[in-house]
């Protein structure tokens, strides 16, 4: 059964606005701690399903960067953003994001959930290639500082904006 982890933060803006930086996934890494940001095949292309971008990543574990193949697989404006995760041509996760309207719809609560999809080909490649063996405890630490990064970025931008 594949493994979940979830976390969760409100943000003091609208969902849309959340979103909108979200999706931006070139520029996911200001937030992430290691991903550190993407190229999208269909450049200028707002996120919808069926987007393909190249997700470029690093851990301070490992020197050699790796980067992986992804996929939107839902799309819903202020509502949800998720993709999937591949490296030669295997399966690795399913990240998703939802967005909740708080204070009618001033605020966001918003969901960082990464699913395991791994085979048993990935779970042995995947340590090599990154020096992470706890992916779980991982992961749940990095969406932490995601997170916590873009709230921080957000909030702030829009009090002075």
């Amino acid at each position: 059964m594949p493994q979940t982890v979830s976390e969760t933060m409100e943000i003091a803006v609208p969902p849309q606005l959340v979103y909108d930086t979200v999706t931006n996934v070139a520029e996911m890494g200001r937030w992430s701690p290691e991903c550190t940001g993407a190229t999208v095949h269909e450049a200028g292309r707002a996120a919808c399903v069926g987007m393909r971008f190249t997700g470029r990543n690093a851990s301070h574990l490992k020197k050699r960067p790796w980067s992986t193949n992804c996929t939107v697989v839902a799309a819903e404006p202020g509502r949800l953003f998720a993709f999937s995760v591949t490296a030669i041509g295997l399966p690795i996760s399913i990240w998703s994001y939802r967005f909740e309207p708080l204070d009618g719809g001033a605020a966001t609560r918003v969901t960082e959930t990464w699913t395991d999809t791994r085979g048993k080909a990935m779970l042995f490649i995947g340590p090599k290639v990154s020096g992470i063996h706890d992916r779980v405890t991982h992961n749940r630490q990095g969406m932490q500082v995601t997170l916590r990064r873009l709230k921080e970025a957000l909030e702030t931008a829009h009090r002075s904006g």
